[in-house]
């Protein structure tokens, strides 16, 4: 996957720019993720963010601790979203692929940690952009990317209750719905 980097770079940027499109009075607005408001959501990728460094750095759950824990937006959560970004860019392009990560399943390439995460923006993204009223598009190579790994792995996914309810898409529906599906989500 030598794109990973850059699949990375689009699902992270297209985030951002739903959470720089957020509404003063849209922070506490429902997602498709029922028990997620706006603000918890963009809360849960900050901290997505905040971890990256450190655990691609090879320290431990356990070094980190509870540091991350909580509220992690304070008063500003379009700065907060910022802040964590650079420092995310810059330690996912500088980790080789094959750096063992410590994560609390167990040890990964961080490859796999951070596609990992890269899915969590995409699709998250995706949650963000329908609660605020925003281009819920997802590119077509990151799409395509996340389908390819998940769709064949979809039973076995739903089977773990953390990728929402079977969802059926439409006949004829394109990738990008198909993908939603597989995370239970209807386009």
């Amino acid at each position: 996957m030598t794109e990973l980097k850059d699949l990375y770079q689009q699902a992270s940027d297209r985030f951002g720019e739903h959470v720089a499109a957020v509404g003063d009075g849209q922070w506490h607005a429902p997602t498709p993720c029922t028990d997620w408001d706006v603000r918890v959501l963009v809360n849960h990728l900050v901290s997505e963010n905040r971890w990256l460094p450190p655990l691609l750095a090879g320290k431990t759950i356990g070094d980190v601790g509870s540091t991350l824990d909580g509220d992690l937006l304070g008063d500003d959560p379009k700065a907060a979203w910022k802040d964590s970004v650079a420092e995310t860019n810059h330690a996912v392009g500088e980790v080789p692929l094959d750096r063992t990560v410590h994560l609390s399943y167990g040890d990964v390439p961080a490859e796999h940690y951070i596609f990992e995460v890269t899915t969590d923006l995409a699709i998250h993204g995706w949650d963000l952009a329908r609660a605020i009223g925003a281009d819920e598009s997802i590119p077509t190579d990151l799409v395509d990317a996340l389908y390819e790994h998940y769709k064949p792995r979809e039973d076995r996914l739903k089977a773990s209750g953390l990728f929402g309810p079977k969802v059926e898409p439409p006949s004829g529906a394109d990738r990008r719905t198909e993908l939603l599906a597989v995370f239970g989500r209807e386009a």
